[in-house]
């Protein structure tokens, strides 16, 4: 019972040490809000290029989705706020593409 106290004591020190921030695989460049497209803006590109998206959310200053690429691959995919540009593409943590910077 000791240990057990003692593991839950210390959930809320690891959970404080835990990064804050971008959780992805990638960052986008620092752009000013109001410049951003709306991720509705983003959901309809997306499907007009034959995606399926199940969910988007802000993540490393980027769009990061999740979906189902044109090509019948589930994946995560970053697009930039501003452009909509595809940044990079992933699947189970291997990346599939990646923009050159």
């Amino acid at each position: 019972m000791k240990q057990l106290g003692f593991a839950l004591g210390l959930l809320p020190v690891i959970f404080l040490a835990w990064p804050s921030g971008a959780t992805g695989l990638y960052e986008c460049s620092t752009t000013d809000r109001a410049a951003w497209k709306t991720t509705t803006q983003l959901e309809d590109k997306m499907k007009a290029d034959g995606w399926t998206v199940r969910h988007v959310k802000e993540d490393g200053g980027c769009y990061e989705a999740y979906g189902t690429s044109p090509e019948g691959k589930r994946v995560e995919a970053y697009f930039h706020p501003v452009t909509l540009e595809l940044m990079l593409v992933a699947r189970r943590g291997e990346v599939l593409f990646r923009k050159e910077q």
